[in-house]
């Protein structure tokens, strides 16, 4: 009994001592098999992540140009220049050579008036002692005398025109010469319709008595803001569509304005307005009421002397011969937009087709529009067709264009015209409500 109790013992222990062998066997091979494998099985592949390109350094903006705004300017005022009797506003010949002499010797170097402008918008600089030459009115003296002069000395000059002036006989000058100066770089202003005293147009002995009378109607028919409208919009608007240029400035006729003319002007979409109080023109000079100007006169020198000293102080040549300018009627082109069409696109392709002006000198076509200027037209000789693209920054917004071009032919200069109307509508509109343009 003993002996199969021992036994039994016995047997017991070494299963149980078996189990744990076999259990750690078990395990033992478990981990081999995970370790082979994982041995066996290669590492997942990386996910390929682009590597970013190097950032394109920013390109550096272009340097602003310096402008120099302790630059000063004056601007000189002539009218008539002409020979005999001493008038009120009046020098002679020999006495207008021998200011433009003192200006050089001076030291002032005379400038268009756009590049004043152009300075004061920040965009170029003018010389640190700088002159402005205006002739005022429209003097045929101006054409006939005074221009030969300063093309002598090379000198450029604004006309501040008055339109009721121009083509009215007598010393005044006309259209065609006016175009001839333009040709020829000449800048032409606004110096307003009837040269009424825009702040008493009804000043006794302000203007002559057939100028007068005219005042009068205006302002009875018109009522005093529609005369002031067609004094100051008006006659912009006139010498932008006879002369196909860009008017942006206006000369108050004897200096005069006030806080209506100052937002007339303002309005009508003028960048200067110039008085005759000569002084020292700086960059930061109040741009509608205090541009002053030196009135030159005769019978005051010391208005010169003072002008010369403000910052530091001949053979006339033959008078230039009139111009022949051919009027050639636009209904006989055929021309994009066409004559009097009203289009609705403030970006046109304006086109026209020269083959009915003869045999143009291809390097003489220019275009003007009015209220843009001189435009950078295309002329293909081919198919004898002028083009240009009015740009997104020159977008139309009067509701009445002319388009001018001039061309040489033959030896003679030939200039043709048309006119179109934008409304953005698209509706059918007629220019707007002014008075008829002078003749030519």
């Amino acid at each position: 009994m003993n002996r199969k109790l021992i036994l039994c013992c016995l047997i017991t222990g070494l299963s149980l001592t078996g189990c744990k062998k076999l259990h750690s066997l078990f395990h033992s091979s478990l981990e081999k098999t995970a370790t082979d494998t994982a041995a066996a099985t290669p590492p997942p592949a990386p996910i390929p992540v682009a590597n970013p390109e190097p950032a394109a350094p920013a390109p550096t903006p272009p340097l602003a140009k310096a402008i120099n705004k302790n630059a000063v300017a004056i601007c000189l005022c002539y009218h008539n220049i002409e020979d005999g009797k001493s008038k009120a506003l009046t020098i002679s010949v020999a006495e207008f050579e021998k200011e433009m002499q003192a200006i050089k010797d001076n030291g002032f170097t005379v400038i268009p008036l756009q590049d004043f402008l152009a300075w004061r918008r920040g965009e170029k600089n003018i010389p640190a002692k700088s002159a402005i030459i205006s002739l005022d009115d429209g003097w045929a003296s101006g054409y006939s005398t005074a221009w030969p002069i300063l093309k002598k000395f090379n000198y450029p000059f604004t006309l501040f025109i008055y339109i009721n002036y121009v083509n009215s006989g007598g010393k005044s000058m006309t259209w065609d010469q006016l175009a001839e100066m333009r040709d020829a770089g000449v800048d032409i202003e606004c110096h307003t319709y009837s040269h009424a005293d825009l702040r008493s147009p009804l000043r006794a002995r302000s203007v002559d008595a057939r100028t007068m009378g005219l005042i009068k109607a205006d302002i009875a028919t018109l009522g005093e803001d529609g005369w002031m409208h067609k004094e100051i919009a008006e006659s912009k608007h006139v010498l932008e569509k006879q002369l196909g240029i860009k008017v942006n400035a206006i000369a108050y006729p004897f200096g005069n304005y006030n806080k209506k003319v100052l937002d007339a002007v303002k309005a009508t979409g003028y960048e200067a307005g110039f008085t005759v109080y000569g002084r020292e023109l700086h960059y930061s000079t109040p741009e509608f009421n205090l541009l002053g100007r030196y009135a030159v006169d005769a019978k005051d020198p010391k208005i010169f002397a003072d002008a010369m000293k403000m910052i530091g102080g001949g053979d006339v040549g033959a008078p230039a011969s009139e111009p022949q300018y051919e009027q050639v009627a636009a209904a006989s082109m055929i021309t994009q937009p066409m004559e009097n069409e009203t289009i609705g696109n403030p970006t046109p392709l304006i086109k026209a087709n020269l083959a009915t002006l003869g045999a143009i000198d291809p390097a003489s076509v220019k275009v003007r529009i009015s209220g843009l200027g001189v435009v950078p037209a295309k002329y293909d000789a081919a198919t004898r067709t002028v083009s240009y693209q009015v740009t997104p920054a020159q977008k139309l917004t009067d509701p009445a264009y002319t388009v001018i071009i001039s061309a040489t032919a033959a030896g003679a200069g030939i200039e043709t015209k048309w006119d179109f109307n934008y409304d953005p509508t698209g509706k059918k509109v007629g220019p707007p409500p002014a008075a008829p343009l002078p003749p030519r």
